[in-house]
């Protein structure tokens, strides 16, 4: 892939993350447990971080902490930075750790639960520590939701994909 086609592709992830992210906080809350959100801008960067790079994976993971920071505020955008960089620091261990041996599912899901953790750390260091106590709840939603964007992703690969394989004709 030339250097504009990998620009342009980068910026249309990039793009795909943030309408992601705006449509996601758009959509109303199908649960009653307050921080409980699909994540579908998590799944371009685990699309990213898979067939890219980790090194651009980081970066969308930082432009879109940016964009919450700046969109919703400091603390949002702190949850935001903190969830995502801990799940992909997770989904890169066992990535590495196991190779081809586990499934984008359990990534997902692994990634999802890790999230949810950088973001219940944040919050104890930014309140209190009585924040770990609602863990459990978001591990559960991590499961779930984790189990969702898996499944997504694995849909989606062909459609996101596609430009990589033009590329590469």
């Amino acid at each position: 892939m030339n250097k504009t086609k990998y620009i342009t592709y980068m910026a249309m992830l990039l793009t795909l993350t943030i309408v992601l992210s705006i449509f996601e906080s758009m959509l109303p809350s199908f649960t009653a447990i307050p921080g409980v959100k699909l994540g579908l801008a998590n799944i371009v960067v685990m699309f990213t971080m898979f067939f890219i790079g980790r090194k651009q994976a980081f970066v969308l993971n930082i432009a879109k902490g940016v964009f919450v920071l700046v969109t919703r505020g400091a603390v949002a955008g702190i949850l935001s930075l903190c969830g995502g960089m801990f799940s992909m620091l997770v989904i890169i261990l066992l990535h590495t750790v196991f190779k081809d041996k586990i499934s984008y599912l359990l990534l997902s899901i692994s990634g999802a639960i890790s999230h949810n953790i950088g973001q219940i750390a944040a919050v104890s260091v930014m309140l209190n520590a009585y924040a770990f106590m609602y863990l459990p709840v978001l591990i559960i939603s991590g499961v779930v939701m984790g189990s969702i964007t898996g499944v997504l992703l694995k849909t989606l690969l062909p459609v996101l994909s596609y430009p990589i394989k033009e590329a590469k004709r």
